[in-house]
């Protein structure tokens, strides 16, 4: 019993240095060294998960049922913890150095009450051609909402849809149909600025929206898959 104890400690401490990254960002650990934890934490979880099999088989071979059951959990713990670190250092990876997604690469959304409380250090709100370059080639999916509802509706909801989704309203104006707020991520807590356009458009109103992040060259994405949420959820019926 202690071996499978010991094993299953090793993929546990694994689970906790995963876990561990997020806060360390955020009390001051450079963003690099934050990603670093991340690995190690695999690499931990995994020598856990391959100590937890090898007692699973020794209890096996000793008719041991309650060793085995105790390392068939470790194993169980140390594979999720190293597929979960994984996958997000993957995405992390595979994300294009893009910290500014828009629906609208002709005129993007600006903002307003934002722009003069974002903190010294932010990222430019100007985007480049290269930026937006970047954004056709890796996210060529995102393009404006077109719905059929009056603006003034379409506006209630699409600020409902901010609440729902945990963003902090910064700025509200339904007569001009805008939008600005902050959304902070869970794990790392990054903090994306967030503007929401709606123009008339015939009988019904399009939406464009454009999410920023206040820090860092890449987002891993986050920007991209906020807005495509935000829209699943405004054309629900």
């Amino acid at each position: 019993m202690r071996l499978s104890l010991a094993a299953g400690a090793v993929a546990l401490v694994g689970l906790v240095l995963l876990g561990a990254a997020g806060p360390a960002y955020r009390l001051g650990l450079p963003l690099g060294s934050a990603f670093s934890i991340v690995r190690w934490a695999d690499y931990v979880a995994l020598g856990g998960a391959a100590a937890s099999l090898a007692v699973v088989f020794w209890s096996r071979r000793n008719a041991r049922p309650g060793p085995a059951v105790v390392a068939g959990l470790g194993v169980v713990l140390g594979v999720l913890t190293a597929a979960a670190g994984y996958g997000w250092l993957r995405q992390a990876q595979a994300a294009p150095a893009l910290h500014d997604v828009t629906t609208d690469l002709e005129n993007p959304p600006t903002f307003e009450a934002l722009a003069a409380s974002r903190p010294a250090g932010s990222n430019p709100l100007t985007r480049s051609r290269e930026v937006d370059q970047l954004q056709r080639q890796y996210y060529a999916d995102l393009a404006p909402a077109t719905l059929t509802e009056p603006t003034r509706l379409v506006f209630e909801r699409a600020r409902m849809v901010a609440e729902n989704q945990g963003w902090v309203i910064a700025m509200s104006n339904p007569d001009a149909g805008r939008l600005e707020a902050t959304d902070t991520t869970a794990w790392f807590g990054f903090t994306d600025d967030i503007v929401v356009r709606l123009t008339p458009w015939g009988t019904g109103t399009r939406v464009d929206v454009r999410s920023v992040s206040r820090y860092g060259t890449t987002d891993t994405g986050t920007n991209a898959r906020r807005i495509r949420r935000f829209f699943t959820a405004l054309q629900a019926p």
